[in-house]
């Protein structure tokens, strides 16, 4: 690299790393606050020796790294909440817990993204290919197994007379001054660099063109085209039938789905009684299930207040006498069967699901048709239970 007469610095040479700590620390001293240090690894202590300020580039990070947290939340509530709405399994428009990885993988994406960039554009001052240590003797020395410090002329205190004065009061192997690259000018329109572009152009729309219009059909590369697979909701050529979508073999149980004796009936043909027992953690997994797959057409408290709209038929409430004379037996018939609109839950739950659903609505049956009796008893309860 060619050089010009207008310095860049003075540089100097030490040979171990005790030496080029002992220098920062004494440059430090001296009040220069335009240096950098160059060592081929990391020196445990040069910033202490350089009283260097914590990096600012971590504020870079916190800041977009936010950003991308509150970007995802928000635009996951206005597109749920506001721009489509949908009801998924009876949960809220703003399910946070499954916003959760989306958030948390905007936000780490963001973060590393403005750290990366900010290093690189802000505090390195990169792309700088035209850097007055480049291809300087200190730097391929400093690269290899040498330590140097080097004084800018930019610094207020420079004079090259006493830099190069303090550097020879230290161990230093050797001193020398950097000068700044000479200036050179390149135009865009050369012959030869437009030359280049035109070849380059040419090859690769050549070469795009031929991988995706040739080598894409051709075997063994065809794989990704002629898959042996059938997609959701397609005609299948395979089957007789023309299904693609093909339902559970005749006879076939699935693990944890017991069949049900009075499938396709009316009612059953002998009573049916609960198996669970009414406990804690039974009236829990009634409630889960209910709210997922109850609670949309019969609202969360069992009143018949459909969330899917007007023009989907509203269900008879869970409360009506009828309701609440029912056997248990019968509302575990109607979650196998299904009932009029109402399709049948048989794949979707499991036996003790279906039970522990009945448990919550004879629950939530309760709760709102409480006797006077029950009320007062209840209350009585709380307070004793408050002492």
């Amino acid at each position: 690299m060619n050089r010009s007469d207008k310095k860049y610095g003075v540089a100097a040479l030490f040979n171990s790393p005790d030496d080029i700590i002992k220098a920062a620390k004494k440059v430090t001293e001296e009040g220069y606050t335009k240096y950098d240090v160059h060592t081929p690894y990391p020196v445990h202590g040069m910033d202490k020796a350089m009283r260097l300020k914590p990096s600012k580039l971590g504020f870079i990070t916190l800041t977009f790294g936010l950003a991308g947290a509150a970007v995802a939340l928000l635009f996951m509530f206005w597109a749920m909440s506001i721009y489509y709405p949908m009801i998924i399994g009876g949960k809220p428009f703003f399910a946070l817990p499954a916003f959760i990885p989306v958030t948390f993988e905007v936000t780490v994406l963001l973060a590393t993204l403005s750290t990366v960039i900010g290093m690189i554009t802000f505090f390195f001052k990169y792309p700088d290919q035209k850097h007055p240590l480049h291809d300087t003797d200190y730097m391929k020395k400093v690269s290899v197994d040498k330590f140097g410090i080097c004084i800018e002329v930019d610094d207020p205190l420079f004079n090259e007379e006493k830099v190069k004065e303090l550097f020879k009061g230290l161990p230093f192997e050797s001193i020398q001054t950097i000068f700044h690259p000479a200036e050179e000018k390149h135009t865009v329109l050369e012959p030869k660099f437009l030359g280049f572009l035109a070849a380059v152009a040419i090859v690769v729309s050549f070469g795009t063109y031929v991988a995706l219009n040739k080598i894409l059909y051709t075997v063994p590369f065809d794989w990704m085209m002629e898959q042996p697979r059938v997609d959701a909701q397609s005609k299948s050529e395979f089957f007789t039938d023309g299904f693609g979508m093909r339902t559970s073999v005749e006879g076939t149980i699935a693990r944890g789905f017991i069949p049900y004796e009075f499938k396709g009936m009316n009612e059953p043909t002998v009573p049916l009684s609960n198996p669970l027992k009414p406990t804690k953690e039974v009236f829990e997994l009634g409630k889960k299930k209910y709210l997922s797959f109850c609670s949309p057409c019969h609202g969360n408290y069992g009143d018949g207040d459909s969330r899917l709209g007007e023009n989907f038929p509203k269900p008879p409430s869970l409360h009506s006498a009828k309701a609440r004379e029912w056997q248990d037996g019968n509302l575990y018939h109607i979650i196998v069967n299904g009932q009029n609109v109402m399709p049948s839950y048989e794949t979707q739950l499991t036996r003790d699901e279906r039970w522990a659903i009945v448990h919550h609505i004879r629950a939530l049956q309760k709760a709102k048709n409480a006797s006077e009796q029950e009320i007062q008893l209840v209350k009585k309860e709380s307070l004793e239970n408050a002492k």
